[in-house]
C-alpha cells in the first residue's frame, strides 16, 4: 500500500468515526416503550473495529514519514516546514486585510488612520511563501504516492 491511500484511508476512517459517534448519540436514548433506530451495541462494535484499524494506519504512517527522506529531510520534518508556513501565510493574509482597510475622511480635521506596514511588501512576502508551500506540497504528494507504507 502507498502512503497516499494509507493516508485517504485514514481520512476515510476520521469521518466514519465521525459518523459513528453522531448515529451513537441519537441511538443513545428513547422514549420508554420504544426502541433505537440502531442499536448501540452494533455501532460501538464498530466504533472499536475502525479505531484499530485507524491506529494500526496511525502508528504505520508515523513510522514511514519518519524514515522517509526527501532532500535531506524526512517527511516528517517536510509535514512540519509546510504547517508552520501555511500558519504564517494565514497571519499574513489577515494582516494584509487589517491594513488594507481604508478609512474615509469626511473632512480634514477627523482623524487619519494610517497602516503600520508595507502592505505592498508584505504581499509580495505572501505571495512568494504561497509559491513555496505549493511547492512543497507538490513535493510531498509525489513523494505520498511513491513510498510504500512500512
Amino acid at each position: 500500500m502507498k502512503l497516499a491511500e494509507a493516508l485517504q484511508e485514514r481520512a476515510d476512517l476520521n469521518r466514519r468515526i465521525e459518523q459513528l459517534r453522531n448515529r451513537l448519540e441519537n441511538s443513545a436514548l428513547v422514549q420508554e416503550g420504544e426502541r433505537p433506530a440502531e442499536a448501540p451495541e452494533v455501532l460501538l462494535e464498530e466504533l472499536e473495529h475502525c479505531a484499530a484499524r485507524l491506529e494500526e494506519l496511525m502508528v504505520r504512517i508515523n513510522l514511514t514519514n519518519s524514515r522517509t527522506m526527501v532532500d535531506g529531510l524526512t517527511l516528517t520534518e517536510l509535514i512540519a516546514k509546510k504547517d508552520c508556513l501555511s500558519l504564517k501565510i494565514s497571519v499574513y493574509r489577515d494582516l494584509l486585510q487589517q491594513a488594507g482597510q481604508t478609512t474615509r475622511r469626511a473632512t480634514r480635521s477627523e482623524i487619519k488612520i494610517l497602516s503600520t506596514v508595507d502592505v505592498a511588501q508584505l504581499q509580495k512576502d505572501t505571495d512568494r511563501m504561497a509559491q513555496q508551500l505549493r511547492l512543497l506540497d507538490n513535493k510531498l504528494q509525489q513523494t505520498n504516492w511513491s513510498t510504500e507504507l512500512s
